[in-house]
């Protein structure tokens, strides 16, 4: 049958012709190239992710502490197999930005710019298009400062300052979140500070914070071509890290959710092809998109 199509249809003869090699190879093990993704995915105009802290998935997903964020499930898409890469949480963050920990293996506070390997950041600035990180208790914009004691800001949540090749000008406080929200970045993230985050405090004030704060942005995404994101950096140790990840907006199937494993690899590439980009950072080059979700 597809040799018939391809006959009556010539100016899409290669690439059927290349889809049905590549599905040929795959069911017998011998095609190992990455796959190719992005014509999948939807284009958004915006994209927010936020990041909280160390919660396993079943301690939000289904939780009466957490009913914001499932309700975002339940008019979005559920990620059943989401999992951190590692343990603690500053090599997670840098992987989830840069495909790779870089070296990173603790929570210390490293030299600024320390890296200047290729990341979402450096990729979005390099292809034309908008980067920033809205990031709660930052002293100000741009502050490479490691801790803020009184706004409990902490930096090791805020992987965009360990690169050369993204300017710290990217990295906004979050009192300059805008309320128009169609000036919003192509790509930005947004990272509460430990209390707000789930780190320090519950499961219920990071939700309440979460709806209080980005609840407007995400019933505007619903209906402007954009998508929010709700992830976490690692687990609480005691659940293979397993976290839970929520996508909400346009484009997304409500109530979908995917029983695919995936983890901060493979949520970079998705943002990286959802913006577009032709490169991919580290291991996001080899890792797969998230799919299935998208309507």
């Amino acid at each position: 049958m597809s040799l018939a199509i391809v006959l009556r249809r010539p100016r899409r003869t290669l690439s059927m012709l290349g889809g049905a090699v590549a599905l040929a190879a795959a069911s017998i093990g011998i095609w190992t190239a990455t796959p190719a993704h992005a014509a999948t995915l939807p284009t958004p105009d915006h994209v927010i992710v936020v990041m909280l802290e160390n919660h396993a998935y079943s301690q939000v997903i289904g939780s009466s502490s957490a009913p914001y964020i499932n309700s975002l499930k339940t008019g979005g898409a559920n990620l059943t197999a989401s999992y951190g890469i590692t343990h603690p949480s500053q090599p997670n963050y840098m992987a989830i930005f840069s495909g790779g920990t870089r070296g990173i293996t603790d929570d210390s506070c490293y030299t600024p710019g320390f890296s200047s390997a290729a990341n979402l950041g450096s990729e979005l600035i390099a292809a034309g298009r908008t980067w920033r990180s809205y990031n709660e208790g930052l002293p100000s914009q741009g502050s490479t400062v490691c801790t803020n004691s009184s706004t409990q800001y902490a930096r090791k949540h805020n992987p965009w300052f360990a690169f050369s090749n993204v300017p710290t000008s990217t990295a906004y406080t979050f009192a300059q979140f805008p309320t128009d929200y169609t000036t919003l970045p192509k790509i930005s993230f947004v990272v509460p500070n430990l209390c707000d985050d789930m780190h320090d405090c519950s499961v219920n004030t990071g939700d309440t914070w979460v709806k209080n704060k980005l609840g407007a942005y995400a019933t505007w995404a619903k209906t402007h071509n954009s998508l929010l994101i709700v992830t976490f950096d690692e687990d609480n140790s005691q659940s293979g890290n397993h976290i839970p990840t929520v996508i909400y907006g346009q484009h997304v199937t409500a109530g979908s959710s995917s029983s695919t494993t995936y983890n901060h690899y493979n949520m970079l590439r998705t943002l990286e092809d959802l913006a577009g980009l032709t490169t991919h950072a580290g291991s996001a080059a080899s890792a797969s998109d998230i799919t299935g979700i998208w309507s």
